[in-house]
């Protein structure tokens, strides 16, 4: 068995988050597109796990989102 620990395949992805979002400690994600999904994080921890959508599940929460 191998000892090798798990990659990080996300770790060459460009993530962005709002122009909202300041470094001060506050509630952000940022975003990525990978292929035919889209990719979303906490901005304050990096090295949780990531949430994976379709962009139509992603357009509609934006939507939502907005709408509040």
């Amino acid at each position: 068995m191998s000892d090798i620990g798990a990659v990080d395949m996300t770790a060459s992805l460009t993530w962005a988050k709002s122009t909202y979002s300041s470094n001060e400690g506050g509630a952000c994600v940022e975003v990525t597109s990978s292929g035919p999904a889209v990719l979303v994080r906490d901005s304050k921890d990096v090295t949780r796990p990531h949430l994976t959508v379709s962009p139509a599940h992603w357009a509609r929460f934006v939507r939502f989102a907005a709408d509040r």
